[in-house]
């Protein structure tokens, strides 16, 4: 009778807690598919492996924002739109290319000029809610994407920038606007960048909490090419593992077409990837998804996905692999572009945001009816996902489809308020919690 009446209790309050944590139904099934016209701050959506169709349900479409007709400059009446309680505002404009963003323990905004080359950082915040100053950390780099500070904690000796092709560092200590000196080169990368037709280009850098590994995001060469018989794809759809000197250990995990996004769940102590997978199956497929990292893991790219269904395009091959491909804990909408993700470790925004994910989702271009740009917050309960996913940040898209905003990176400020970089827009936003007031 006690354990029939402890299960009870354990099981009430489980869903007392999603309850709790919910402010409306969440969406599941054919339901949880979703297009930027149903994208609202607030709603909810759980989509499972059992919601997914058969490849080839729906044509593949190219239907990407590019271009004169669909890509707009922002509108003047146009604005992120975030949940209640909290207001949005302008940090930085007329950027070059806005990608990944992280915030140094000083907190000071450290934000990858990708094309241009250069790091930049950014300090403080005037009266109208813009930058006190900004200026330029370093230039001469190589598609520069990863920033991460090293070693954890306080006082940073050096920070380390993910080029496209290699990882280099920099002297550092807080406070500094400009680096001290050239970047130190300490490990070559597979691959050259999209500019060099070197495939997904982005590579991000993060360590594990006791600071003696290095892992390192290399997305693949293709879409869905045989790793078998294209030699390019050698130690990509990867993530590796080096020690901070630069000295390469392993492949960490593998089968993942493209980790643009790493972070350390700081309850759990694993590495966390948010990741764009394979295109031309049809609208909703494959899932983009958020996950931590088994190490030795298997994700499935290019043969498999979604904890072993198997491609099409490579029908019969690799079977002793699929019973080893694990299945992602979030699974988004397929061709969301979901790029930088964090863990919120603020404490201005209400504490049920405390621990979840945030992640920026840059936006489809495989899908008839477009989805994505915006960011998301997924749920976390002592560490572990929920499975859910909540539209955070929307509105970059006009109410007739055409795009003016793309969310690529998320940082959380010393005083707990989110900063989220645009390339749409070239801009820095804002996010900050006011309760209302």
């Amino acid at each position: 009778m006690f354990l029939k009446f402890f299960a009870t209790t354990i099981s009430v309050a489980a869903l007392i807690w999603a309850d709790s944590q919910s402010h409306t139904p969440t969406l599941t099934g054919k339901a949880a598919f979703t297009d930027y016209s149903q994208e609202r701050p607030g709603t909810r959506r759980r989509l499972t492996v059992a919601d997914l169709p058969e490849p080839y349900a729906t044509p593949s479409v190219d239907n990407g924002p590019n271009g004169t007709t669909n890509m707009i400059a922002r509108p003047k009446d146009a604005w992120p739109q975030a949940p209640t309680g909290f207001k949005v505002e302008l940090y930085a404009a007329d950027l070059g290319n806005p990608r990944l963003v992280r915030t140094a323990p000083n907190g000071d905004l450290f934000l990858a000029d990708s094309e241009a080359g250069k790091i930049l950082v950014f300090r403080g915040v005037s009266g109208d809610g813009k930058a006190r100053q900004a200026a330029e950390f370093a230039t001469g780099l190589s598609q520069p994407f990863g920033i991460a500070f090293f070693p954890a904690g306080p006082n940073p000796k050096w920070i380390y920038i993910g080029n496209t092709d290699s990882v280099v560092r920099f002297q550092y200590q807080n406070g500094d606007l400009k680096a001290r000196g050239p970047a130190e080169k300490l490990a070559a990368l597979p691959g050259g960048g999209r500019l060099r037709g070197g495939g997904h280009w982005t590579r991000d850098i993060v360590f594990s909490q006791d600071g003696t590994r290095m892992f390192v995001s290399v997305g693949s060469h293709s879409n869905v090419d045989d790793s078998d018989t294209h030699p390019e794809e050698y130690h990509r759809a990867d993530v590796l593992q080096f020690t901070p000197e630069g000295k390469f250990e392993k492949v960490y995990a593998y089968g993942i077409r493209n980790c643009v996004g790493e972070a350390i769940n700081p309850i759990t102590g694993a590495l966390w990837c948010s990741t764009n997978e394979r295109d031309a199956l049809g609208d909703n497929l494959v899932p983009d998804y958020i996950t931590h990292v088994e190490e030795g893991g298997f994700y499935g790219w290019p043969w498999f996905y979604m904890g072993g269904r198997q491609d099409p395009r490579h029908a019969g091959k690799h079977l002793e692999l699929k019973s080893k491909v694990l299945t992602p804990d979030v699974l988004l909408q397929p061709h969301f572009a979901s790029l930088e993700m964090l863990f919120y470790d603020g404490a201005q925004f209400p504490a049920e945001y405390k621990g979840d994910v945030f992640a920026a989702e840059h936006g489809s271009w495989n899908r008839q009816k477009r989805a994505g740009y915006e960011v998301i917050r997924a749920p976390l309960h002592n560490g572990q996902a929920t499975g859910e996913y909540e539209d955070f940040l929307t509105g970059f898209v006009t109410a007739d489809g055409r795009v003016w905003g793309r969310p690529v990176g998320v940082a959380v400020a010393r005083d707990g308020s989110l900063f989220v970089s645009d390339d749409g827009s070239k801009s820095i936003w804002h996010v900050i919690y006011t309760g209302g007031k």
